[in-house]
């Protein structure tokens, strides 16, 4: 049976610091299976509005919505049921760097699975596997590259199979060679594993090739002044500033796709 609403939607939802409003009267909904970009300028509140989409950070009004149930106004269990279904990759990659890749991604499935250790390590191998790792199991994070990083923090994003993938800036410091692998990478995880995936970054390339809806949150106005396909706001945005910034420099996408995805 068809959903009769969105995987998250956010409706109204107005985040600030004291007295300071970053973004106000926001609403976007995101579908099942989409990859969904937040972009703006910087400074304009994308990350913050990803701390208040995974449960850090409390709107001061509104409120967000998984597959129809609220994240904020629901009592504490629910919020933890909810933020159980999220994988999350932070910029920084956020390895531990005292641990092997290995036991990075076996934390969480450690920690809120019954799994004997046996199964886990097969569990972490696969996982590093699918992300291209395979292999580098016993290695340190201070012994790999910043793409393999990336691609590390991503199998322990993936390490409970979670149905709704956050990711915060994934490309930040990578070259545009490890920057399109791993844009690669996540298009064949969201066919793979049929994840809903939930993307903040400023790199055009990225937007373009990946992205399927987006959401600009505006620095000036602190609201959400368009929303739809980047392909589709380039063309057709009344907004000049949004058309500006889809626009920005020359040869700025890898693969812009066509309908149905083909280049």
């Amino acid at each position: 049976m068809q959903k009769q609403w969105p995987i998250i939607a956010v409706d109204n939802v107005t985040l600030a610091f004291d007295d300071y409003v970053v973004q106000k009267d926001v609403s976007f909904s995101v579908k099942q299976g989409e990859i969904f970009v937040i972009i703006g300028g910087s400074g304009c509140g994308k990350s913050t509005m990803m701390r208040s989409l995974i449960g850090l950070l409390k709107p001061a009004s509104g409120e967000i919505y998984y597959d129809g149930e609220p994240l904020w106004s629901g009592d504490e269990t629910q919020r933890t049921a909810i933020k159980q279904r999220f994988g999350v990759l932070f910029q920084s990659g956020a390895l531990w760097s005292s641990l092997t890749l290995a036991e990075n991604v076996a934390l969480p499935l450690t920690l809120y699975t019954p799994l004997h250790p046996r199964d886990v390590a097969a569990v972490v191998s696969l996982k590093l596997s699918l992300v291209g790792l395979a292999g580098y199991e016993e290695f340190y994070p201070s012994a790999i590259s910043g793409g393999m990083k990336k691609r590390a923090g991503l199998a322990r994003a993936i390490a409970l199979d979670p149905d709704i993938l956050f990711f915060d800036e994934p490309s930040a410091g990578l070259d545009p060679i490890s920057s399109k692998r791993l844009d690669d990478l996540i298009l064949q995880l969201r066919d793979c594993i049929g994840a809903t995936i939930v993307i903040v970054t400023h790199e055009l390339a990225s937007i373009f090739e990946i992205g399927d809806n987006v959401v600009f949150l505006d620095a000036d106005t602190h609201t959400a002044i368009a929303h739809g396909s980047p392909q589709h706001l380039l063309d057709n945005c009344e907004y000049a500033k949004v058309r500006e910034f889809l626009a920005r420099g020359s040869g700025h996408r890898r693969s812009v796709r066509g309908p149905g995805g083909s280049p």
